[in-house]
């Protein structure tokens, strides 16, 4: 046996590889799903985790049932639930706690009924177009709405992944899964008085990021739109776009190629420049003297923040010198129709962490990049030499048609879009009823959960309310790698005598003092892990303590699995700790030490109320 000549004992060789596990999430290097499988084949060669039960976990009905939550929620997307929804919260007026207390109230109903990032993702574009309608700084909406998504999760069975983990782990111990609303007592008054705080009090509490959370600041193209003539002498005469791209070893975004007063867009161009046409392009000073230099292209127009301020007394200076035309060409060229769209970066994207040449965005997506803005800021490097990461936003450019599904397929989220209407309404009605019935059949216990809601996934691909494609995209593959490898990490824990031994000490720590005592120590470890690994980890791992923990006391299991469900999901400290958090970072503008602002005091608020309704319901 490996252990035999390791020469530790099981558990100690467990919390090697789980020590060196949560190291390997907190420093972010690799992804946690690969963190997570290197952790199962650590464990299956150290011989913690039998060989043959390696990949159970791919098979079990925690994970089966996320799948096809997910699958489920993107049906929700796309449906026509999010132009309901934008309709009404548009409504709200100017009053910035109306609008929080609609939007927050919203996402912690849809959190309920879905998976609550697929909640958050329908409403993060309706919340942007709020903050620019009535002029209010988004990072005051979005950070409330990214942890209502958190605290609506806690409502129900499918809310989020740690209820289903905690459900699927006492129906192993006791025979008896949690059931659909089984979460619902405790969850709704977490959930409510979250609200009431974050409506009251909480959302003074977030940074205001008035000039760069905004991406109407972020994407300033007026600020940037330059207009070039190609003349006879311009190198650039003669050349195709990607030619002139060569030649100035610089992806200067060209938006369009005015010739005889018809524009294209530069993403369709594929002819060559001529002497008289005109581009219209982003560039500073720094890409100005380059196109100059290197092409011979020079501003016939100045950007349009100076036109105004510049061009009566340039007209009046030149009048003389200046034929007609040149006159005209000093207009300002409509930039509608340009389909410009801006976009974050999803946390399954497959954007992470690769260029626009290895993506080939324009090739293969037909998506044009203009800029990118990451942490409120736009980039200033080269467009080709940024790696993308989750959460940077992006200004795009391509054909109407096809760009709602390139974001789709690349894993972005549209936050708000320039003559585009993406995500129409298909198919609500059938959408909901799926859904409900599958939520009876849960309720009165005719299936299992995992067997309810695959049912009701498959019944949806198959009468079109999602093609078949979304719904395998929609299956976020990191999670379900995630919840698959650690699932048996977490068994190891427990079958190791792992588990025992910290519920050993915690239940020595605790001796002298009441149960109550201990669980708020539970709940705090529980928290803080969640905040560090993904939610979903932190349950697994916890669950196993929790369960020994209950054991050591002689008190029932119930309030111990109840307390490690709710703590798991209050990742309310930092940007990685839930997918929610993470997606709101760009386009809120925040830094990582904005989170525990608001997130330390809701973390406290949720941990008073959640405690004593706990024991109410599920005395010891």
């Amino acid at each position: 046996m490996e252990m035999d000549t390791v020469g530790l004992a099981p558990s100690t060789l467990i919390f090697i590889v789980l020590g060196l596990t949560l190291l390997a999430f907190i420093w972010g290097r690799f992804r946690y799903d690969l963190v997570a499988l290197t952790a199962l084949l650590a464990s299956v060669m150290l011989g913690l985790v039998p060989a043959e039960a390696a990949f159970a976990g791919f098979g079990h009905p925690a994970v089966i049932t996320v799948a096809a939550v997910l699958v489920l929620s993107r049906g929700f997307e796309r449906s026509g639930v999010v132009d309901v929804i934008a309709n009404q919260v548009l409504k709200v007026g100017e009053r910035l706690v109306l609008q929080l207390l609609v939007l927050v109230g919203t996402v912690v109903v849809l959190s309920g009924v879905m998976n609550n990032v697929g909640a958050l993702a329908l409403l993060l574009p309706v919340a942007m177009r709020l903050a620019r309608e009535h002029n209010t700084s988004p990072s005051l909406l979005l950070m409330p709405l990214a942890f209502g998504s958190l605290l609506g999760g806690l409502t129900t069975l499918i809310g989020t992944p740690p209820n289903i983990i905690i459900s699927s782990y006492r129906g192993s111990i006791t025979g008896e899964n949690f059931g659909m609303f089984s979460f619902s007592p405790v969850g709704v008054a977490v959930a409510a008085a979250g609200l009431v705080f974050i409506i009251l009090i909480g959302w003074r509490l977030t940074p205001r990021r008035n000039s760069q959370a905004s991406t109407e600041g972020m994407f300033d193209t007026a600020n940037y739109l330059v207009e070039l003539k190609v003349t006879e002498d311009s190198k650039a005469n003669g050349l195709t776009l990607p030619q002139l791209r060569d030649e100035l070893e610089e992806a200067i975004p060209v938006l369009a190629v005015v010739r005889d007063d018809n524009r294209r867009a530069g993403y369709s161009f594929h002819g060559i420049l001529q002497e008289g046409d005109i581009l219209l392009l982003e560039a500073g000073p720094d890409e100005l003297k380059l196109l100059e230099d290197k092409v011979g292209l020079s501003a016939i127009a100045e950007p349009e923040a100076d036109r105004i301020e510049n061009e009566n007394a340039t007209l009046e200076n030149n009048a003389e010198e200046k034929p007609e035309e040149d006159t005209e060409t000093r207009q300002p060229i409509d930039t509608e129709g340009l389909q410009l769209i801006e976009a974050v970066v999803r946390n399954d994207s497959m954007m992470n962490n690769r260029s626009v040449k290895q993506l080939r965005l324009n090739q293969q997506f037909g998506l044009h990049l203009v800029a990118v803005a990451r942490d409120g800021s736009r980039l200033k490097q080269r467009l080709r030499d940024i790696r993308f990461q989750t959460g940077d936003v992006l200004l795009l450019q391509g054909s109407e048609k096809e760009i709602s599904d390139s974001l789709s397929t690349l894993g972005c989220l549209p936050l708000a879009n320039r003559e585009l209407h993406l995500g129409k309404p298909r198919k609500l009605v059938m959408s909901v009823g799926i859904f409900a019935l599958a939520i009876l059949a849960m309720m009165f216990d005719l299936l299992p959960a995992a067997v309810a809601m695959s049912t009701a996934a498959l019944v949806s691909l198959l009468i079109g309310v999602l093609p078949l494609r979304d719904g395998y995209q929609a299956i976020d593959g990191p999670v379900i790698v995630l919840l698959a490898a650690m699932l048996p990490v977490g068994e190891a824990l427990e079958t190791s005598g792992g588990a025992e031994i910290v519920a050993d000490a915690l239940l020595t720590f605790g001796a002298e003092w009441p149960i109550f005592i201990s669980l708020i120590g539970l709940f705090i470890l529980t928290m803080l892990l969640s905040n560090v690994v993904n939610n979903a980890a932190a349950a697994l791992l916890m669950a196993p303590i929790a369960a020994s923990l209950a054991q050591g006391f002689k008190v029932s299991l119930d309030p111990f699995l109840m307390i490690v469900a709710v703590s798991a999901s209050c990742a309310f400290l930092t940007p990685i700790g839930h997918q929610s958090n993470t997606l709101v970072l760009g386009p809120g503008g925040y830094r990582f030490g904005d989170y525990w602002k608001l997130g330390l005091p809701l973390s406290i608020v949720v941990l008073v109320v959640a405690l004593p309704v706990i024991l109410l319901v599920w005395p010891l």
